[in-house]
């Protein structure tokens, strides 16, 4: 087995026994050395985003002091929900490595599929969630002086 995705697939086992969220595990590599570990953590911190991608990826950035993580590779226990897949995308990670399906993760109760189609569908079920854009007008102001600031750093 790949060393880092045994790292990842330990700490999703460990979840199992400590229930502080559902059986997914994470590191993130950089030059063959571990700069970010996580597991799930969203029953034990209350917090939906907590997924185990997030917490490597919030780690990470923090032990190599930036927001960026080009060069490196992230080896997760499942494929990466939407959100965690977002957040990769963001944070310049080209490399990830995955051990279970997003099949499998529906097959033990996980709905991202449900995500997914909501996306693919444009948005367009309100039952799930109403998006309505008010107020225009206003905010687009601040990103107006957002593309003027010649001294913003682009990320």
């Amino acid at each position: 087995m790949n060393e880092f995705m045994k790292i990842a697939k330990d700490l999703s086992e460990n979840n199992l026994k400590t229930k502080a969220g559902g059986p997914f595990g994470a590191c993130i590599v950089k030059d063959g050395k571990i700069i970010g570990k996580g597991s799930n953590q969203v029953i034990k911190n209350n917090d939906p985003t907590a997924h185990a991608e997030i917490i490597a990826i919030r780690e990470a950035c923090k032990n190599i002091n930036s927001y960026d993580l080009s060069g490196c590779q992230l080896y997760t226990s499942c494929y990466p929900c939407p959100m965690c897949l977002s957040a990769i995308i963001w944070s310049n990670i080209k490399e990830v490595y995955y051990g279970n399906t997003k099949e499998d993760a529906a097959n033990i109760g996980f709905r991202d599929d449900y995500i997914y189609e909501f996306i693919k569908n444009n948005n367009t079920d309100s039952f799930v969630l109403n998006l309505e854009c008010i107020n225009r007008d206003e905010t687009i102001k601040v990103f107006e002086e957002y593309l003027k600031d010649d001294n913003k750093i682009a990320y």
